[in-house]
């Protein structure tokens, strides 16, 4: 069954910030599982990754962590953003059963 959720300014809303969304995280993915030292800062280290016997890969497997969370953040977005597309169509359906 066809339900309608949210108006269309809301919609258009979700949809912009989902597009963004989804363009932010997917680039930040990307940088981290490339692990771009300029996101050192943004990593969640702690002293201990740096005392195992080789701290580097743990270093480098944190940043792929990360990198994967905004991947998983970046198809949520992409639900999202479907789900607003879903509701646009819906409100136009709407909108030409009215008139």
């Amino acid at each position: 069954m066809c339900t309608l959720i949210c108006g269309p300014k809301l919609a258009a809303c979700g949809i912009m910030l989902s597009t963004w969304g989804v363009i932010m995280l997917a680039m930040l993915g990307i940088f981290f599982t490339t692990h771009s030292a300029l996101l050192i800062e943004d990593v969640p280290l702690t002293s201990g990754d740096f005392n195992d016997t080789n701290p580097p890969q743990k270093v480098f497997d944190v940043y792929d962590r990360v990198g994967y969370n905004c991947f998983i953040a970046s198809a949520i977005y992409t639900l999202i953003g479907a789900f607003s597309c879903y509701q646009m169509k819906l409100n136009r359906q709407k909108e030409y059963l009215v008139h």
